[in-house]
Order: structure tokens, then sequence, then C-alpha cells
């Protein structure tokens, strides 16, 4: 393998969301070897560069917002945002629910207050959000000429449930939901995954590796396509079912250093 990708919740971190000792290690082993480590996440990039700090690869690229944002020398080379009036659209569906949504475009995160699941989010990903509602941040946006790369909305399932059917519904051709947990839906455009992330990445910066040449770690429904297209795609052990499936490999889970073992008996 001459390229190395690995998704971070669930699949990266180990129980106290950090990289352990061991993956560091093999991090270090690979990347001194020229097999790049890239991060891909559907996190915001100020989440994932400090885990490129602790792993000693903060001058890679990295994919952001399952593909909709790529970044090489902290430049974008891929941007693909969910149109504005969608956006408008979905704070309008959830309007007389509970739902708290979260609205994120490049390096910026606004949530409309410091609720449970902003609170949570922050403690997770180690990065603080802008408190602003929704519609300000709207308005901001249009004048701005720029949209959300994804849009998360969390509370009672029972609500999500509404707005899952309501935007399958209305916006089946534009976006794509993914249900991370009962209480999670993380929203992006339908144009954008983890595979064509990797697919910009790979023509833009390493032209003469194909989808052949790469490795893959997931847990997570997003991961599917993405473990599915490259040479070795490799499941942790408390992956999905639907994950579980289509994976080359079975490593342990990401609280028993999977990835660290998938890097050191796969990638030599």
């Amino acid at each position: 393998m001459k390229i190395a990708f690995s998704d971070i919740d669930g699949t990266l971190l180990n129980k106290d969301r950090e990289v352990s000792p061991a993956l560091k290690k093999e991090v270090r082993r690979i990347t001194e070897n020229g097999v790049p480590f890239i991060l891909i996440s559907s996190r915001m990039p100020a989440a994932m560069t400090h885990l490129q700090d602790d792993l000693r690869i903060s001058g890679l690229p990295l994919i952001a917002y399952n593909g909709g944002w790529v970044l090489v020398d902290g430049q974008a080379i891929h941007s693909e945002e969910i149109p504005l009036h969608i956006v408008r659209e979905i704070d309008g569906l959830r309007s007389g629910s509970s739902l708290s949504v979260q609205l994120f475009h490049g390096h910026e995160w606004y949530v409309e207050s410091m609720d449970f699941y902003a609170l949570r989010e922050e403690n997770n990903t180690k990065v603080s959000p802008s408190v602003r509602k929704m519609k300000e941040t709207t308005s901001d946006w249009q004048a701005r000429n720029i949209s959300a790369h994804k849009v998360m909305v969390m509370g009672e399932p029972a609500e999500l449930d509404v707005l899952v059917e309501q935007l399958e519904r209305e916006f089946d051709r534009e976006l794509h939901l993914y249900r991370s947990k009962d209480t999670y839906l993380e929203i992006a455009s339908k144009r954008i995954s983890k595979l064509t992330g990797i697919e910009m990445l790979l023509a833009n910066s390493y032209p003469d590796f194909s989808l052949a040449d790469c490795i893959a770690f997931g847990d997570n429904f997003n991961d599917v396509e993405m473990l599915q297209a490259v040479g070795m795609g490799v499941a942790v052990a408390n992956a999905k079912a639907a994950v579980l499936a289509v994976a080359d490999r079975v490593v342990a889970t990401n609280k028993e250093d999977g990835v660290a073992e998938g890097l050191r008996s796969l990638v030599v």
C-alpha cells in the first residue's frame, strides 16, 4: 500500500478519545517509509489538526466534512457546499421541535446555544463553537456567497425521524443524510463522500497513485463506499455489520489499537 486513510471517531481514537502510543509509533514508521497517513472524517478541520499534531503528520493533507472540503497545505483544493436555500429549509422544517442545529463552513462552526449537544461536541472534538442564531448565520453567509459544508441536527430520535422523512421527500437528489446514531443526523451534499474526497486528493496531490494503492480504515456507514473502492478496506472489530461485510480485513476494535494493528501487519 502506498497511502493510508483513516476515519477518526470509532476507528482511530482509543477509549480516552486520543491517539495511542502504539498508533503514533506505527504512523511514524509508515510515514518515514514514504507512506502518507491521511485523516478523513466528517469532522471540521480544527477537530482534526490537533490529532495531526499528535501524530506528527501536520504537513499532510486532510479530508474534512466526509469529503466536502479537501485541504492540501492548508488550502482547499475541493469544496462542495449545501445550497443555502436548502439550509434555510432545514431550519424551517425543524421549527417547533426541540431539535438542536449546528452549521459548519470551512473553519467556522455555529450553534444557537451551548446546549447539551454543543457541549458534548466541544468536549469530544476539543474545538469551541461560535454562538449565533441560525438566521443570522445564513444571512451572513448569503452576503459572503458561501453556505454549509455540513449541517448537524441533534435531538430526540422521534423528532429526527420526522425531519429525515421530510428531507428525504423534498431533497432526496440534493442531500446525503447520515444517521451516525439515533440522536445525531449529519447532512451534506449528495455529490460528495469519503470516496470522492480520496479521488480528489489523489488526482491533485498523488497522481501516480490509484485507488488500488490505498488502504483505508473505518467503522460506520459513511465508510462503506470508501472501504469497497480502495485496494485494502479495513474495518475495526466494533464496526457496523454493513462495514464488516464489505471489509477486506477486520482488525481489533478502536479501543484495542485496531488501526495500529492494521498498519503493522498490512503496511510494510
